[in-house]
C-alpha cells in the first residue's frame, strides 16, 4: 500500500477532527449577539402578560398607599358575560378597522403609484405626503375638532355656502363614527405611502422592460407585474396597519371620548375607561388579555392565509 492510501485510511479511521471552542463560537455567533436583546424583550413581554393574568382574576384596590390584590375566582368573566358596552365597542372597532384600512392601503397604493411617476418636484411631493404622519396626535385632534365645529368649522361654512343645513359631525351617533374615520385616513395614509412607495422603488426592472417589449400596456404591466411583485409589501403592510387600527385610541379620545352615546366606543377606550376612569383594574385586566387573544388569532388566521396563498402561487 502506497503512502497516500495509508494516510487516507488512517484519516477514516480517526474521524473527523475535533472542533475548537473557537469555531464553534464563531458558528453560532449570531445566536450570542441576539441573546441579550432576546432576554430584555421576553422580560418585558412576559412579565406583565404573567401580572396581568394574575390581575384578571383579582380585586385590585388602593388603601393607605397599598395595593391590596384579592383574589377574586370568575367574578371578573362573569362581569364580562353582562357587559352591554363590550360587544358595542368590539362591533365599531371592527367597523373602524375595515373601512380606514380598506381606504388607506387603496390611497396609498395610489399615492405611491402616482409619486413613482413623477419625475419633477418629487422631493416637494414626498414631504407634502409626509406631512399627516408627523403631526401630533394633540395637534390632529384640535385642528379637526376645529373644522368639524358646528358654529364656524369650515365643513359647516362650505355646507352653508350651498343652502344646506349644518351638521354636527362629533354629535351625532350616524355622523361622529365616520367623522374619526375621515381624520384616521388623512392621518395614517401617508404610513401606508412610504411603505408602499419602499416597495415599487425596490422592484426589478427587467420584468416591466419584458412587458414593455411584449406589447404590455399600463394597466395590463400593473396588474400582471407589478402588483405580483409587489404583494409581499402589500400583505405585510396590511398586517402592521389592521393591528394599529385595531388599537385606535388618540382620535376617538380627543374627538369625541367615545360618544355620543357609545356611538364611537372602540375597545381601547373602553379599556382606559374601565381601568382609570372606574378604577375596575381586574376588569380592565380580563379585557386586555381578551383584545390580546383577539389579535393574536386575526394574526394567526392571516399568517396562515398568507402562506397558503404562497404554496399556491
Amino acid at each position: 500500500m502506497n503512502a497516500p492510501s495509508v494516510k487516507a485510511a488512517f484519516s477514516r479511521r480517526a474521524g473527523p477532527r475535533p472542533q475548537s471552542l473557537r469555531e464553534w463560537l464563531d458558528q453560532r455567533f449570531h445566536y450570542w449577539a441576539l441573546a441579550p436583546t432576546l432576554v430584555v424583550l421576553l422580560a418585558l413581554t412576559i412579565y406583565p402578560l404573567v401580572q396581568l393574568l394574575i390581575m384578571s382574576v383579582s380585586t385590585v384596590s388602593f388603601a393607605e398607599g397599598r395595593v391590596i390584590w384579592r383574589p377574586s375566582g370568575l367574578d371578573n368573566f362573569h362581569t364580562f358575560l353582562a357587559d352591554t358596552i363590550f360587544p358595542t365597542a368590539i362591533r365599531n372597532t371592527v367597523l373602524f378597522v375595515i373601512v380606514v384600512v380598506t381606504a388607506e392601503m387603496l390611497l396609498g397604493l395610489i399615492l405611491a403609484l402616482i409619486a413613482s411617476q413623477v419625475k419633477r418636484l418629487t422631493g416637494l411631493l414626498r414631504a407634502v405626503l409626509m406631512i399627516p404622519i408627523l403631526v401630533p396626535a394633540i395637534a390632529i385632534g384640535t385642528v379637526w375638532r376645529l373644522l368639524y365645529n358646528f358654529e364656524f368649522g369650515v365643513f359647516n361654512q362650505f355646507l352653508k355656502a350651498f343652502s344646506l343645513p349644518p351638521q354636527n359631525w362629533n354629535g351625532s351617533a350616524l355622523l361622529a363614527l365616520p367623522s374619526i374615520m375621515v381624520v384616521d385616513i388623512w392621518h395614517w395614509t401617508a404610513f401606508i405611502f412610504l411603505l408602499m412607495l419602499a416597495g415599487i422603488e425596490s422592484l426589478p426592472i427587467e420584468p416591466m422592460e419584458a412587458a414593455r417589449v411584449d406589447g404590455a400596456s399600463d394597466w395590463q404591466l400593473l396588474r400582471h407585474v407589478v402588483l405580483p411583485l409587489l404583494q409581499p409589501t402589500i400583505l405585510v403592510t396590511l398586517m402592521f396597519r389592521t393591528i394599529f387600527a385595531f388599537k385606535v385610541f388618540d382620535e376617538v379620545f380627543l374627538l369625541t371620548g367615545g360618544g355620543p352615546g357609545n356611538a364611537t366606543e372602540v375597545i381601547s377606550l373602553y379599556i382606559n375607561r374601565v381601568f382609570f376612569g372606574q378604577s375596575r383594574m381586574g376588569y380592565g385586566a380580563l379585557l386586555s388579555i381578551i383584545t390580546i387573544l383577539l389579535t393574536a388569532v386575526f394574526v394567526i388566521l392571516y399568517n396562515r392565509t398568507v402562506r397558503r396563498r404562497s404554496s399556491a402561487a
